[in-house]
């Protein structure tokens, strides 16, 4: 057993001051200085902090604070016989009402909590996002993905890019020739062509945005929630089922039934609801044949 060790444990807690554990009535007026009157209740304890150092507890009375205590902290100097005021606090008790721990606004954030006006920010890193498209035209010299990437055959000989082989073949071109000055339009550029077909933007859904999309879909609309289970038939089968486009329309789709739980909401194809369009047909009333007017003929009255 180390010094430090058997040091700890022979350390004995400090014996609480007689000075200051007697001065109850100056600990209760120095905190009625500090509460509100008529908040202090009953003195609870007296807890020596250190050597000619007690705290003295009392009841707080407060209906908001219930189980808290009010603390005022005694001290006197040595071989003193004046007890002074340290600090007045409120402190919670063993059985206060504390607030729970802060939780950042990110992960308090719960599905319908956005609000008309309200903003989202995304993060830079997000998981479930990935860049959309290559802006940058202008490719750095020996770029990994561009025209100047070096490629080596099996021996290892590195060979020149294709940007460095017409470099070099411009060299030995006369100026003003035609492709010295010939130069791509600007409508032929990544971003143009981008935002032409709708594509420009910065960053699309990831694989991992998608599946995690997929999966809270399924949870919601899938074929184990309670109404799938008692439908007589699924969405993949329903012609009130709109397809999605893309790799999705494999799984989902959207529902178009105005009478469905699930209209508006992307439901999965083996989900289903008593609103199927083939769940019940209604056949279609019988018609009576229209009536026939013999006018060849006087009708005989009674």
């Amino acid at each position: 057993m180390s010094a430090a060790t058997r040091s700890a444990r022979t350390r004995r807690a400090p014996a609480p001051d007689r000075l200051c554990v007697e001065a109850v009535a100056f600990a209760r007026e120095a905190v009625e200085a500090a509460a509100a009157p008529g908040r202090v209740g009953e003195h609870l304890e007296a807890v020596a902090d250190g050597d000619r150092v007690v705290t003295h507890f009392f009841e707080c009375l407060e209906s908001a604070y219930r189980g808290w205590r009010w603390a005022a902290t005694l001290t006197r100097a040595s071989r003193a016989k004046t007890v002074t005021l340290d600090e007045t606090v409120l402190l919670p008790g063993p059985s206060a009402l504390l607030a729970p721990e802060w939780v950042p606004w990110n992960e308090r954030l719960r599905p319908g909590d956005l609000g008309p006006g309200d903003l989202l920010p995304t993060d830079a890193e997000d998981l479930r996002l990935e860049p959309g498209y290559a802006g940058d035209e202008n490719l750095p010299p020996k770029a990994p993905l561009g025209d100047d990437a070096e490629l080596s055959d099996a021996s290892g000989v590195a060979v020149p890019g294709v940007r460095e082989v017409a470099e070099a073949e411009d060299a030995d071109l006369e100026p003003g020739s035609p492709r010295e000055v010939a130069s791509p339009p600007e409508r032929g550029t990544i971003a143009a062509v981008a935002a032409e077909m709708g594509m420009a933007r910065p960053r699309v859904l990831s694989r991992y945005g998608l599946h995690t999309a997929a999966d809270r879909w399924e949870d919601e609309y899938g074929s184990r929630t309670p109404m799938a289970q008692s439908a007589p038939a699924s969405c993949v089968s329903c012609g009130f089922l709109v397809p999605l486009v893309g790799s999705l329309r494999q799984a989902f789709g959207v529902c178009a039934n105005e009478y469905s739980p699930a209209d508006g909401h992307v439901v999965s194809l083996s989900y289903g609801c008593g609103g199927h369009s083939e769940a019940a047909v209604m056949p279609k009333p019988p018609q009576p044949p229209p009536p026939v007017i013999d006018e060849t003929k006087a009708d005989e009255l009674s």
